[in-house]
Formats: structure tokens, sequence, C-alpha cells
């Protein structure tokens, strides 16, 4: 149920909720308190615009109390200064502590990032983290002991020639260029009947990016785990 309720004592009729709608799915008829049309209800995408550009706070949906909403006001966001020094700032971190991250700033960093864009607002995403490093470990050790495997039975294909280096690689120098020694992993999916599957994925993972750095954490995409699903396809379950 969408619960879509507006406070009379509140609400200044600006229509500002009828003219943001995506859905068009709110009326006011004759300038009177905003409702949702009778054949509404099942075509809105649960985006909660109406509530969040509301100015005076009138409007609640789906149980949520607009008291309880982030402040939207300017002094609450970074300015565009803060944002490019950010983003111009950010790097591919290929060298990690040997550490877990504490659980609490994981769980927040998710949390956050579950707020990212999704196509129609879908909110199909999943995400899967690995995060303890001995966990890492466990999965680092299969697949490289798979490769090896695969690599000496003449299993892996020219395409994916760059995985047989990472076998020499770690067991002979001690060099780990398939997870680059990192302590944890997020891996972000999306079923293939989303609406934008591959769009809301690299979204989600840009916006993590940069959460990331905000936090001090670094990251690096993990492009070479899409090459070892495909030689090793036992290792995704």
């Amino acid at each position: 149920m969408m619960n879509f309720t507006v406070n009379d004592s509140l609400c200044t009729r600006c229509g500002l909720c009828v003219l943001d709608c995506p859905s068009r799915i709110i009326e006011q008829p004759e300038m009177d308190l905003p409702k949702i049309k009778d054949d509404g209800e099942a075509k809105c995408i649960q985006c909660q615009h109406c509530m969040a550009v509301c100015p005076t706070a009138a409007i609640s949906i789906f149980g949520r109390d607009p008291a309880d909403s982030i402040s939207l006001s300017a002094d609450k966001l970074p300015s565009c200064d803060q944002m490019s020094t950010l983003i111009r700032s950010r790097r591919s971190i290929r060298h990690y502590k040997d550490s877990n991250v504490d659980p609490d700033l994981i769980a927040k960093l998710l949390a956050t990032v579950s707020n990212a864009p999704s196509g129609v607002n879908s909110r199909k995403l999943t995400f899967n983290v690995i995060d303890d490093k001995d966990v890492m470990q466990q999965l680092r050790d299969k697949v490289l002991s798979r490769l090896k495997a695969e690599n000496d039975a003449g299993k892996i294909p020219d395409t994916l020639a760059y995985l047989t280096a990472a076998v020499p690689a770690y067991y002979d120098h001690g060099a780990d260029i398939l997870f680059r020694n990192a302590p944890h992993a997020l891996i972000i999916s999306e079923p293939p009947d989303a609406p934008c599957p591959g769009e809301d994925v690299t979204l989600a993972l840009a916006y993590f990016e940069l959460l990331a750095q905000s936090a001090g954490l670094g990251t690096v995409w993990w492009g070479m785990l899409k090459m070892v699903l495909i030689a090793l396809p036992e290792i995704k379950t």
C-alpha cells in the first residue's frame, strides 16, 4: 500500500508533487489537496519524488515520515569544487593492508550505495560482499590452484592467456596480479530481466568507488573476475 498522505496544515497547494511525479499518478483537482488517481497505485515506481520535492514536508508515502528524512538543504551537500576534488583525486588502488575493514563502515557504505539509481527505479540489485580477508584468501587459493591445474592441462584458451601469467607470478614470485591482495570484494549483480541491468550495476559500483574514497578506502575495479569466471565457471557458484 502506498499510504499516500498529505498534511492539510502544511500543504501550500503548490502542485510540485503533481508536476514532478514521473508516472503522472498524482492529481490536484481545483487546487485541493494532492491525491493519487484512482488507477494510479499500480503505476507507482516508488521513487518517493513527491515526498522529496515537497518544500514544506507535507507529504508522506509508504509510511515514511518526512521528519525522519535527511535534509536536502544546500549547506548539507558537498560543493561542486569538493566533488571535483573527490573525482579527480580518486585512483585505482592495487596495494592493500593485510587487515579487515571495520564491519560497521562496510555496512554504512552499502546502506548508502543502495540509494544509487536504477532504471525505472527497479532496485533489483544484489550486493555480495566478501568481508573477511581469510575468506578472500580461501577464494584466492582456490582460484589459483584451479588455474594452475587447467593451465597444466592446456585448457586455458588463448583469449584468456593473461590468466596463465597469474600462476607463476603467484607461486614463484608471490605477486598477486588477480586479487591484488585485497582483503575484501564487492560483487554487484542484477537479473537480466531488469530494465537496465548493465547500467545499474556499473552505476552502483561507480557510486561505491567514490563513496569508499571519501571514507579513506582504496578500491580497484575487478575486471579480472570476468576472465576467471569464463575460465573457471564453477567458481561462480
